[in-house]
C-alpha cells in the first residue's frame, strides 16, 4: 500500500527497501508530459509496422487490430483494485492535441490496406481526456483516495465536450469512412454528464455493432472489492442506451443493431460462491451468454494481487475471500453455464451453494438435470413445456445481447 500510496509525479516520495546487502530503490513516476511533448513523441517517423524479421514466421497478427487505431491519451483515474494502469500510465490524463490527431488520422489514410475504417480512438478508458480535477496537476493525486469510487468525488470535473470535439474531426477527415471507439468507454463516467449529446453521437457514429463496457460483476461486496461502481449504475446505463439506440432506429439513423459487451471476472478475491451463482442467475434473467469471460489473475503491482495473496485488503487491513483453483473453476464455469463441458462444474456448484432450485426445466434454470434424474421443484407442466427447444429473443437461434 505504500508503493500504491507514493506512485505519483507530484507528491511521491523515493522508497527504499534493504534487502540482504542491498537496497532496492523506487524513484517516483516522471511527470505529466503537456500536450505539446505527447503530440512530437507521437509525430515520430514510425514504421508501423513489425520488424522485418516476425515475416517468415507469418507477421504478427496483433497488429492487425491497432494498426489503423489512434491512442489519443495515457493514464487513467478510474481506479480499479485490479488494473496496474497506476504503475505503467499513472492516474494523471496526458493527453495529445486534437490536431495532433487528425494529422495522425490523415496519415492512416494513406497506409497500404486502409479501407475508410479507423478501428479506434482512444486510450485506456476512452473517454477520459483530461485530468480528473485542476488540483492533480499542482499537487498530484490525491493519496487514499480514488476519484470514482466509492463514490465520485465532489472535485470531479465531467465533461465530454473536447473528446466529442475529436471524435466529430477525425470522422470528418477525407477518406475516413467511420472513426470506431473500441478501447471501451468508462459507463458511470458517462451517467455523470448529464448532457447526453456524447452518448447519442459515440451510439450514431462510433459503435461498430457492439460497444465494450466493464461492468465485471453484479455483486455488491465484489464491485466494492473492485473500485467499481453498483450495478445500479450499470442498468442506468443500459437503459439509457437502449432508450437513444430505439431514438435512432426510429428516426432511420442506424443501419443495423447495437449491442452492448459486458466484460466479466470470476474469482476475484472476495467472490465467493454465492456471488457467482448471482450472477449467472443474473446473465440467465437478461438472456445474455458471454462468449469469453476473465478468470481472474494476479497482475503485479495491484491492489487485486495483494488480496489474492495475502487474504488481506490492503486499503482496510480486513480480511479478504480468496476463491481456491477448484472455487476459481466453478465461478468461470457459472458464467458460461450454457456450455456442455461447463454442466458438471455448474452442477457442483450449485448444490455446494445450496442453489439446487436452479437445476431443472423452468426459465430461471441454470442447467437440467442429468439424464434418468428427478427434477428440481418444477412443475410437470413446466418439464413438458421444456421439451421443445426454446426459442431465444430473436427467434433465430441466437440468445441476444444486452
Amino acid at each position: 500500500m505504500t508503493e500504491y500510496d507514493e506512485q505519483d509525479p507530484i507528491r511521491g516520495n523515493v522508497l527504499y527497501q534493504r534487502h540482504g546487502g542491498a537496497v532496492v530503490v523506487q524513484n517516483p513516476p516522471a511527470l505529466p508530459l503537456p500536450p505539446e511533448r505527447l503530440d512530437h513523441i507521437y509525430a515520430l517517423p514510425y514504421e508501423r509496422a513489425a520488424h522485418p524479421s516476425y515475416e517468415p514466421e507469418g507477421g504478427v497478427p496483433a497488429l492487425a487490430e491497432v494498426k489503423f487505431g489512434i491512442t489519443s491519451h495515457r493514464g487513467c483515474f478510474g481506479g480499479c483494485a485490479f488494473c496496474a494502469l497506476n504503475f505503467h500510465q499513472g492516474r494523471i490524463v496526458q493527453k495529445r492535441s486534437i490536431p495532433s490527431i487528425l494529422a495522425e488520422a490523415e496519415l492512416i489514410t494513406r497506409l497500404p490496406g486502409f479501407k475508410g475504417y479507423i478501428h479506434d480512438v482512444g486510450g485506456p478508458s476512452a473517454n477520459f481526456r483530461n485530468p480528473s480535477c485542476k488540483k492533480q496537476l499542482r499537487a498530484g493525486t490525491c493519496k487514499g483516495r480514488q476519484c470514482l469510487s466509492p463514490r465520485p468525488c465532489k472535485n470531479l470535473e465531467v465533461s465530454h465536450r473536447d473528446y466529442l470535439n475529436l471524435l466529430r474531426g477525425v470522422r470528418g477527415v477525407p477518406g475516413v469512412k467511420k472513426a470506431f471507439v473500441r478501447s471501451g468507454v468508462r459507463y458511470d463516467y458517462v451517467m455523470l454528464d448529464r448532457d447526453r449529446t456524447f452518448l447519442s453521437e459515440l451510439c450514431e457514429h462510433h459503435v461498430s455493432g457492439q460497444l465494450k463496457v466493464a461492468p465485471e460483476h453484479i455483486s455488491k461486496d465484489v464491485l466494492a472489492l473492485m473500485g467499481k461502481p453498483g450495478r445500479e449504475v450499470y442498468e442506468a446505463f443500459c437503459a439509457e442506451f437502449l432508450k437513444i439506440n430505439i431514438g435512432l432506429n426510429s428516426a432511420g439513423r442506424l443501419a443495423s443493431k447495437q449491442f452492448l459487451v459486458p466484460y466479466l471476472i470470476s474469482g476475484h478475491p472476495g467472490s465467493q460462491l454465492k456471488d457467482a451463482v448471482a450472477l449467472a442467475e443474473y446473465l440467465c434473467q437478461k438472456r445474455y451468454s458471454p462468449e469469453q469471460v476473465q478468470d481472474f489473475y494476479p497482475t503485479p503491482g495491484t491492489l487485486s494481487t495483494c488480496m489474492y495473496y495475502t487474504g488481506i485488503d490492503p486499503r482496510t487491513m480486513k480480511k479478504v475471500h480468496v476463491p481456491g483453483r477448484e472455487a476459481k473453476a466453478m465461478q468461470r464455469a457459472l458464467l458460461q453455464y450454457r456450455k456442455p463441458e461447463n454442466r458438471d462444474l455448474v452442477e457442483k456448484a450449485l448444490r455446494l451453494a445450496s442453489r439446487a432450485d436452479l437445476i431443472g426445466y423452468g426459465a430461471g434454470c441454470l442447467v437440467r438435470p442429468k439424464r434418468g434424474e428427478g427434477h428440481t421443484g418444477q412443475s410437470d407442466g413446466n418439464k413438458r413445456r421444456a421439451t421443445a427447444a426454446p426459442k431465444s429473443s430473436d427467434g433465430r437461434g441466437r440468445r441476444r445481447r444486452f
